[in-house]
C-alpha cells in the first residue's frame, strides 16, 4: 500500500499548511511505538480477516473535527497497511468513546466524475443501506435514508515529521457483528482528495479495539 504512505507523508509538497498537531488520547502521536496485543490474532481467528500488525511507530498523525466536541485522531502506522483511530469527546484528549484498528484493503485512483461516480457516486453501492464485502453484509451506520444516501464529508489535519497539511474526505461507514463481547467489525469508505487535487477511494477494514489492548511508548 504504498500510495498511503505518500499521500500522509508528502515532504515537499505545496499547499496551505496548518499547525503542527499535539499529541491526542491515549499518548497517540507521531513517533510513538505502538504494541497492540499479539493475542487478539487467536481471539479473531474465525471471526475476522483483520489481521494485528507487530510492534510499529507512527509516521503521521491525523486529526478531524466532527463538531459538538467530537473528535477522531488517527494513527497511520510505519507498516502503511495499517492504521489506528480513536474518537474521543470533551476535549481531543478527553473521553476515549471508540478505539478501531484498520487494514487498509484497496485504493483506486479516480480520474474523473463519471469514474467517480461509477466507484462511489449513484451508480455505485456505497452509500444503500447494507454492503457485501467479501462474501459477508455489513449495515450502515451512517445516514437515515431508505435508499442510498450521501457521504459524509469532513477534513483530516495531518501531520509528519516534515510538514502538517490537510486530506479532504467523503466516508461512509458500515459495521457488522462478529459474536465477540464488546467488539464489532468496521467497513470504511473513504473518497480521498490529497493537496495536489488527486482522488482516490479507499477501503479499510477494521475492529472494535479495547483500550486495554493497546500500548504506547
Amino acid at each position: 500500500m504504498e500510495f498511503f504512505k505518500r499521500l500522509f507523508s508528502r515532504s515537499g509538497s505545496q499547499g496551505i499548511q496548518v499547525p503542527p498537531i499535539p499529541d491526542g488520547p491515549l499518548g497517540l502521536g507521531k513517533g510513538v511505538i505502538v504494541n497492540i496485543d499479539p493475542g487478539l490474532k487467536l481471539l479473531l481467528d474465525g471471526t475476522s480477516t483483520v489481521s494485528i500488525p507487530v510492534v510499529q511507530q507512527a509516521f503521521a498523525q491525523g486529526v478531524i473535527d466532527l463538531g459538538q466536541s467530537n473528535w477522531l485522531t488517527r494513527l497511520y502506522l510505519d507498516d502503511q497497511d495499517y492504521w489506528l483511530q480513536v474518537h474521543s469527546t470533551g476535549s481531543r484528549d478527553g473521553q476515549v468513546e471508540a478505539l478501531v484498528l484498520f487494514n487498509y484493503q484497496d485504493s483506486q485512483a479516480v480520474h474523473s466524475n463519471a469514474e467517480l461516480a461509477r466507484i462511489a457516486g449513484p451508480q455505485s453501492k456505497i452509500g444503500l443501506p447494507t454492503v457485501e464485502h467479501e462474501g459477508k453484509t455489513y449495515q450502515r451506520e451512517w445516514g437515515e435514508s431508505d435508499g442510498q444516501t450521501d457521504l459524509v464529508e469532513f477534513v483530516e489535519r495531518v501531520s509528519n515529521p516534515n510538514e502538517s497539511y490537510e486530506v479532504k474526505h467523503l466516508a461512509m461507514l458500515y459495521t457488522r457483528d462478529i459474536g465477540l463481547t464488546g467488539r464489532k467489525e468496521l467497513l470504511l469508505y473513504s473518497v480521498e482528495e490529497d493537496l495536489e487535487g488527486a482522488v482516490s477511494v479507499s477501503t479499510s477494514l477494521g475492529v472494535t479495539l479495547f483500550t486495554t489492548d493497546l500500548q504506547t511508548i
